[in-house]
C-alpha cells in the first residue's frame, strides 16, 4: 500500500552529518557561554586584588607569586571583589583599610 504523502528530499550523508555536528557544537557553545560570568574579572588569572591603604578609592592587581606593594593592602577574607561593580567592589569604594589590613570605621 503506497501512502499519500509526498516524499521528504533525501540529503546525503556527508551534509546531514555536518548539520548534525553544527548543531551539536553550536549547543555545546551555548552551554560554555551561560556557565561564564557576564561581569568584568577585577583582576586576570593568576593575580589577586589589593586596596589603597587609607583610600576607598584605589587598588591593583598583584601577581599570585608577590606580596602586595608598598601603600597596598590585601582584602579581608571573605569581602575580596571578584568583578567589578560586585557586592565587594561597591562596598569597597565608600570603606577603606589600614595599613594592616584592618577596616577604617
Amino acid at each position: 500500500m503506497q501512502s499519500n504523502h509526498p516524499r521528504r528530499p533525501r540529503i546525503p550523508a556527508g551534509p546531514r552529518l555536518t548539520l548534525i555536528g553544527l548543531s551539536l557544537a553550536g549547543v555545546a557553545f551555548m552551554g560554555l557561554c551561560s556557565a561564564c560570568s557576564m561581569q568584568d574579572a577585577m583582576c586576570s588569572g593568576g593575580e589577586y586584588p589589593v586596596a589603597s591603604v587609607g583610600s576607598p578609592a584605589g587598588g591593583a592587581c598583584v601577581s599570585d607569586k608577590e606580596e602586595p606593594p608598598k601603600g597596598f593592602v590585601r582584602y579581608p577574607k571573605g569581602k575580596v571583589p571578584r568583578h567589578v561593580d560586585d557586592t565587594w567592589d561597591k562596598y569597597w569604594q565608600e570603606h577603606s583599610l589600614d595599613a594592616d589590613g584592618n577596616e577604617v570605621k
